[in-house]
């Protein structure tokens, strides 16, 4: 990973400098690096030893990622992330948005490089199939009508598309079969629809602190989580009627009212099973994949996506 820092610094250069400021501030401020990490961890489970492509392309992966939050912060007028100011309430909207554009464009200049088209492809299809999920997401801002099924291709598209991409990318680097670059995309898919329950759990249940996040942003902004839709789908008709309420109008004002609703139907526990099903999943797809601690590391992910409280 430190390489990978390296070549995430080296290749963030530009004579504009409020690019590399706000690229910065962003990749600067912490975070799990799940995406690239999957990358690494992948390549090596699947016995890569052809140089360092992988570094290369988990540095692709995050740029990716974090051209998404620039884009998602603006989408959201979120103030807070990893702890921090947002980039756009540090820097504006405008300057977020564009520096976002510059990360997937630098994104695309990296992975044209590789000459693969295969990689080419992969994350093509993700960076579109995210953009997807977004303008979905977006849709489905204050929607008390979406069910489970459309929820989860919702975050399917706009999370866990990266992870599935990720995972693929270190088993095709690596040579391997279709049937084990498929397994691992499998992987990615659901331990990153499962990483997103979790982020739904801990909107309603972290610590400001440990999570980065403002307790109750997902409701602020109107987005119908899983926690919600189970309220609205198993709750009183007085509880089901709070949550429609603030779904509808967003922001705190209903929020311990909501809670209270959460918390008596169980919502949360819900969820986390949800959460647990996906990770299940996502360890069954690589059961066929050879014994190594690569393998044990992506098997401990599995269970970290799940357990975690940040």
């Amino acid at each position: 990973m430190r390489v990978v820092d390296e070549i995430i610094r080296r290749s963030l250069d530009s004579d504009v400098v409020i690019i590399k400021t706000i690229a910065e501030h962003i990749i600067g401020s912490g975070g799990k690096r799940l995406r690239p990490s999957m990358v690494l961890l992948s390549a090596l489970a699947c016995g890569y030893a052809g140089g360092n492509r992988h570094h290369e392309l988990a540095a692709v992966v995050e740029f990716i990622h974090t051209a998404t939050l620039l884009h998602d912060d603006v989408v959201d007028e979120s103030e807070l992330r990893r702890g921090r100011k947002t980039a756009n309430a540090e820097f504006g909207n405008a300057a977020s948005v564009l520096v976002g554009d510059f990360l997937y464009s630098r994104a695309f200049q990296m992975m044209v490089a590789t000459g693969d088209m295969r990689i080419l492809r992969v994350l093509a299809d993700a960076t579109n199939t995210i953009s997807e999920g977004e303008v979905l997401q977006l849709l489905n801002a204050h929607n008390t009508a979406i069910t489970e099924a459309e929820y989860l291709t919702v975050i399917r598209r706009k999370t866990a598309k990266l992870f599935e991409a990720a995972a693929q990318l270190g088993a095709l680097i690596a040579g391997v079969p279709d049937a084990h670059v498929e397994a691992l995309g499998q992987y990615g898919m659901h331990i990153g629809t499962a990483f997103q329950l979790i982020d739904d759990v801990l909107d309603y249940s972290g610590d400001a602190a440990s999570t980065g996040k403002n307790l109750g942003d997902d409701l602020n902004e109107g987005k119908p989580t899983l926690p919600l839709i189970h309220v609205l789908q198993n709750g009183s008709p007085e509880q089901m009627q709070v949550v429609r309420q603030a779904i509808e109008q967003g922001g705190r004002a209903g929020f311990a009212d909501v809670m209270a609703a959460i918390q008596s139907t169980g919502a949360l526990d819900y969820a986390k099973a949800a959460a647990t099903q996906e990770a299940e999943k996502c360890r069954d797809a690589i059961v066929e994949l050879k014994s190594s601690k690569y393998k044990d590391s992506l098997l401990e992910l599995s269970f970290f996506a799940v357990e975690r409280d940040h």
